[in-house]
């Protein structure tokens, strides 16, 4: 399969810190590391590493972070002519702390993805779609539009969407913070929502009425970031395969698990054969 994903790509500064602040407070004795990031850009690796051919749609800047931002994707032979490099924006930056136990905070700075516009998009998008809304709301609402095939919509970070989105989404992802934003709105199409619960699992609707539901493996896990977005590259896989809804969650919780356990963002993505493996233990 020939999935296009339309995101935001990301350079992570990730500070691995005792505790998270509160408000005003100052945390001392983090480490630091940069790992490439970005909701798009998570996807598109996590979809590549578990089987799929993936092409990403994006924007960097003309500036050294690009390279490092970029340097998964290539690595693992995500087709990135898509991604257009900007001279007159940045590269969009991650600031994350990380305490022990994986829980995360998160600022973005978007930069170079905020210039994502429709007129970057083909006037046809071919083959299954996953988006996210880290980039202009307008771009996400065209590339819906543009859509021929199945659709995979992560609503993250939640923002208000127009119906029309909702509607021709065959897949709607939230976690459920995300869920309670939209309410009932999100059950309104025809499509399936999966709703994640963290180490809690993930359940999955139609229409309103839950179909299935799934629990992740036990592991230790050391970084949240990056989790969720594994989850959405992992459900798409396994629906487009053609799993039914439980072994199709149960997939996505052990991919999702799994990069868990592992420091950053795209580093952490599994194998398909990792997935597997966790799978059969």
């Amino acid at each position: 399969m020939r999935i296009t994903v339309v995101g935001s790509i990301n350079l992570d500064f990730v500070a691995s810190a005792p505790k998270l602040p509160d408000d005003g407070e100052t945390v001392t004795g983090a480490t630091l590391a940069r790992h490439p990031g970005g909701k798009g850009a998570n996807m598109a690796l996590a979809a590549q590493r578990l089987g799929a051919e993936v092409c990403m749609i994006g924007r960097v800047g003309r500036d050294a972070m690009a390279e490092e931002a970029m340097a998964l994707l290539l690595a693992d032979d995500v087709d990135v002519g898509g991604v257009i490099g900007d001279a007159d924006a940045a590269t969009g930056v991650a600031l994350i702390a990380v305490d022990p136990s994986g829980e995360n905070q998160i600022v973005v700075a978007a930069g170079a993805n905020h210039q994502v516009f429709p007129e970057q998009l083909p006037a046809r998008i071919e083959g299954p779609l996953v988006l996210q809304l880290e980039l202009p709301i307008e771009t996400v609402e065209a590339a819906v539009g543009r859509a021929t095939d199945f659709v995979c919509v992560n609503l993250a970070p939640a923002q208000p969407v127009s119906d029309q989105l909702l509607r021709r989404a065959d897949l709607i992802v939230v976690n459920e913070t995300e869920a309670a934003f939209y309410g009932d709105l999100i059950h309104h199409g025809g499509g399936r929502v999966v709703v994640t619960k963290g180490s809690a699992g993930a359940t999955m609707y139609q229409r309103g009425v839950e179909m299935a539901w799934a629990t992740p493996p036990k592991v230790t896990a050391i970084d949240a970031t990056g989790a969720g977005d594994c989850f959405v590259g992992a459900i798409t896989v396994a629906l487009l395969e053609g799993m039914e809804p439980q072994e199709a969650l149960t997939f996505a919780c052990a991919a999702g698990a799994i990069a868990a356990t592992r420091a950053g963002a795209q580093p952490a993505m599994p194998t398909r054969d990792e997935v597997d493996a966790i799978l059969e233990g």
